[in-house]
């Protein structure tokens, strides 16, 4: 069990009880789901976060205020200590979400009709980004080997190539298969993308959640001397539970991206700030790697209960990366309808494979970022569905 125990008091139930108006219209029922589809610790968050809020909630004080510089410099100190990566020469601008950073990108430095590669099964906003855009989706899928989930460089330097292509869409660390790309794997992404002058949109948000021996690597980082034009999103939300409350970062080392990104956030008032969103980022780098150290320690131990009690027919495929595990349901036959219902009726709401691209069928989405006890009782659902099915 982690060295670093969290306190469940009432937050799992908070957060169970948030996902019932969804799950209905999901899954066809709320009744009797375990949820485990978000991507998101249902835990008590850090000590320091929630007291910093607490606080800025006694100041009884709500009205504007400016963005302070210590909350970049929070973040680069936090990027440097964890990661060794330093901000040196890039830019760093505010952006509200994940989604308006790539959405933006691909209005601005693209244009209609211009092919955006996806490396599927991948995170399910990416494609109605591109399609709401009126860009065209690219499919470069990526390879399920013996040795787990590896990027199609041939399939994307074809892709590539193709005169219509203007930008990647990069998830790094995977979500969903897990996978934390090593330096060697996006060298080779950056040297493609910049013989064809592709962009790559580099999603890093889940960058603090790689697993040891695992470690993250930043694309900026392994791109340096490529020429390839890239941008990454970053920011507290997903190593903190933040989603509902924080703002995210876009990081570029070019000017025109910067420049383009910068003017269009000040058009539609994109750097707009809550003095909550403020307070909680700047006090998750302050003070939370503690507790991120517990947060990582839970996530290990949950993925050693998948590794050692799933029930034969369904498989973990091995984690280096996030809270999110992605399991492979395709021994037991079943066909994309089937299984999402066989879970239902198993009384899980994981989220099903398919979601996120065809290659994505037959597996399914587990958050593993909740209390043992929880990964517990999923599997011994899991165990007693398949015991019904065989029986």
């Amino acid at each position: 069990m982690p060295t670093t125990p969290f306190v469940h008091q009432d937050v799992t139930d908070t957060a169970l009880a948030a996902d019932e108006a969804r799950l209905t219209g999901l899954f066809g029922t709320d009744d009797g789901l375990l949820p485990l589809w978000i991507a998101e610790p249902y835990l008590d968050l850090a000590p320091g976060v929630v007291a910093a809020l607490q606080t800025r909630v006694r100041s009884a004080w709500y009205g504007y205020e400016a963005r302070p510089p210590a909350l970049k410099d929070a973040f680069w100190e936090w990027m440097t200590a964890r990661h060794g990566w330093d901000g040196s020469g890039l830019e760093t601008i505010v952006s509200p979400s994940v989604g308006t950073s790539i959405g933006v990108l691909i209005e601005e430095m693209t244009g209609p009709g211009d092919g955006v590669i996806l490396q599927t099964p991948v995170f399910t906003d990416f494609k109605p980004l591109v399609a709401r855009a009126h860009r065209t989706l690219v499919r470069n899928p990526l390879k399920l080997t013996d040795d787990g989930y590896r990027l199609d460089l041939d399939g994307l330097a074809a892709a590539a190539a193709e005169p219509t292509t203007r930008a990647l869409i990069l998830c790094n660390p995977h979500n969903p298969v897990g996978r934390v790309w090593t330096g060697e794997e996006l060298a080779g992404v950056a040297e493609i993308c910049a013989r064809h002058n592709v962009l790559v949109i580099a999603d890093e948000i889940h960058a603090d959640l790689a697993l040891p021996p695992n470690r993250f690597t930043p694309f900026g980082q392994a791109a340096a001397g490529s020429g390839v034009a890239w941008a990454a999103t970053h920011g507290p939300i997903k190593t903190f539970g933040l989603a509902g409350l924080c703002d995210t970062l876009l990081v570029t080392d070019n000017e025109t991206i910067a420049e383009s990104f910068g003017k269009r956030s000040s058009q539609l008032h994109l750097t707009r700030n809550n003095v909550f969103a403020v307070t909680a980022f700047e006090a998750a780098y302050r003070t939370g790697a503690v507790w991120l150290d517990g947060l990582l320690e839970l996530v290990d131990h949950n993925y050693r209960l998948l590794r050692t009690r799933l029930p034969d027919g369904i498989d973990l495929i091995e984690p280096e990366g996030t809270y999110l595990a992605w399991l492979d349901f395709r021994a037991l036959g079943m066909d994309v309808p089937e299984l999402v219902e066989w879970l239902t009726s198993a009384g899980l709401a994981l989220s099903p494979g398919h979601w996120f691209g065809r290659e994505g069928a037959g597996f399914g989405r587990m958050t593993v970022a909740v209390p043992s006890e929880q990964i517990e009782d999923a599997i011994d659902r899991l165990t007693r569905a398949v015991a019904g099915s065989s029986g």
